[in-house]
């Protein structure tokens, strides 16, 4: 038991770096991209030098995530070789899709960084769109992967081996679409956010610094779109997990008895041993409209799933509840700023205004990983739904709180290691423009 725990804190704490490496690696190309078409529309020096101070940001955090992507494919070897014995073939395909997306991110990141002033200007700013777009599709061949652990698909499981097996039918399961849609949306919510933030912040600081207005429009302008948006991946996911795995969804909202209609549950706190959910606002029919489409629709509880087949309620509903509280939060930051921008240009550099986004800062990665809580947790005891348990998949060896150790440590490091490079970068920028903010 104590070594089951130890590998899944592991690749919880692993999943949990990586994730955040990720999707600023998948949406950062699209900023750079697009401040650099502006450039090459307008002529204007601060949207080239934002192109430069965010492309440099873009090749940190490629470098990172390709370290910590390396190391999570080794760990589902080592730490789940039954799970790897038996998805290796079913699910291989979206891997090898995933690498070769990769690669192609890697060449045209290449060609961008040392393509200035020696490839044709637009066939250069090409490949800093290829760079995104190779991004977001690997993160979706991922995405298709864990997808396939929640609704297994493409094969035949007879006495205990899969049989018959169908790559293409694994890939595009019935959950690959909805998470795709939804996990793309967050990063591009999480990272645009975080970098409004951080430019808010420094615009703050020195209110004067020319790349920072125009830095802090851009990140907001896309992620008030993708925040926007989000509700209605948020929609169909929910309709899908309802028709998949409902008592994943029973677990997100702490709905311990079998209800018609079903009350949606806002906040609270599970009791599992009483059966039920204290202080918690109910909003009668919600829960039965959101999974079914029928405010009247029977939504199916945890009474009908068998004890040993529950998932933590307590974790889930939490989690649920930190990821939609995150993401309103941000869909309302991003109307205010829609709103503003149209008819309140000046507030746009008010501190008032700037502090609210500076604080906003960590709220969209909270939320992609307390979402990402809600996939994995609320899958279990199953690893491949209703197909291995993971306690099945798990390595005999022994002693797995020292590897958990050892990576903790390793991902402290890459972490700490980017905040530093981060930070100087800002300082290489601010320093750059030293003479220019003294004289104004």
């Amino acid at each position: 038991m104590e070594d089951l725990l130890s590998a899944r804190l592991q690749m919880a704490v692993s999943l949990g770096f990586h994730i955040i490496f990720a999707c600023i690696g998948m949406v950062m190309p699209f900023l750079m991209a697009f401040s650099h078409w502006r450039w090459l529309r307008t002529g204007r020096k601060e949207y080239l030098d934002l192109t430069k101070t965010w492309s440099k940001g873009v090749a940190i955090f490629f470098a990172t995530g390709a370290v910590s992507g390396t190391v999570l494919s080794f760990e589902l070897g080592l730490l789940w070789p039954e799970f790897m014995r038996h998805a290796g073939p079913i699910i291989g395909m979206p891997f090898s899709w995933e690498g070769t997306a990769f690669f192609i991110e890697a060449i045209a990141l290449g060609l961008f960084l040392y393509g200035w002033n020696r490839i044709n200007r637009w066939v250069h700013w090409v490949t800093g769109v290829i760079v995104g777009i190779s991004g977001v599709a690997s993160g979706i061949f991922v995405v298709a992967a864990n997808a396939w652990m929640n609704s297994p698909a493409g094969f035949d499981w007879v006495n205990g081996q899969a049989i018959n097996v169908d790559p293409v039918a694994a890939m595009f399961n019935r959950a690959w679409f909805s998470q795709a849609l939804h996990m793309t949306l967050a990063a591009f919510v999480s990272t645009c956010f975080a970098v409004a933030g951080i430019h808010a912040l420094l615009l703050r600081r020195h209110e004067n610094h020319p790349l920072h207005q125009p830095a802090l429009k851009i990140a907001l302008s896309f992620g008030a779109v993708a925040a926007f948006l989000q509700p209605i991946s948020g929609d169909i996911s929910a309709k899908s997990v309802a028709e998949r795995q409902p008592a994943k969804l029973a677990a997100m909202e702490a709905l311990f008895e079998t209800s018609q209609p079903a009350s949606l549950v806002l906040g609270g706190i599970p009791d599992e041993t009483r059966q039920r959910v204290d202080y918690a606002i109910h909003l009668p029919g919600m829960l039965g409209f959101l999974a079914h489409g029928d405010f009247n629709a029977q939504v199916t509880g945890l009474d009908r799933i068998p004890r040993d087949q529950r998932p933590p309620v307590l974790v889930t509903h939490l989690a649920f509840q930190v990821m939609v509280g995150c993401g309103m939060l941000l869909m309302a930051l991003g109307l205010a700023f829609v709103v503003i921008r149209w008819r309140f240009k000046h507030l746009l550099s008010h501190r008032t205004f700037l502090t609210v986004v500076a604080l906003a800062t960590p709220l969209g990665f909270l939320a992609v990983e307390a979402g990402w809580t809600v996939t994995e947790v609320g899958r279990q005891p199953w690893v491949i739904y209703g197909i291995l348990r993971t306690k099945d998949a798990l390595t005999p060896m022994p002693g797995l709180v020292y590897p958990l150790a050892l990576f903790t440590g390793l991902y402290l490091v890459l972490a700490g290691l980017v905040t530093w490079l981060m930070v100087r970068q800002i300082k290489a920028l601010h320093g750059s423009y030293a003479p220019k903010l003294t004289k104004v």
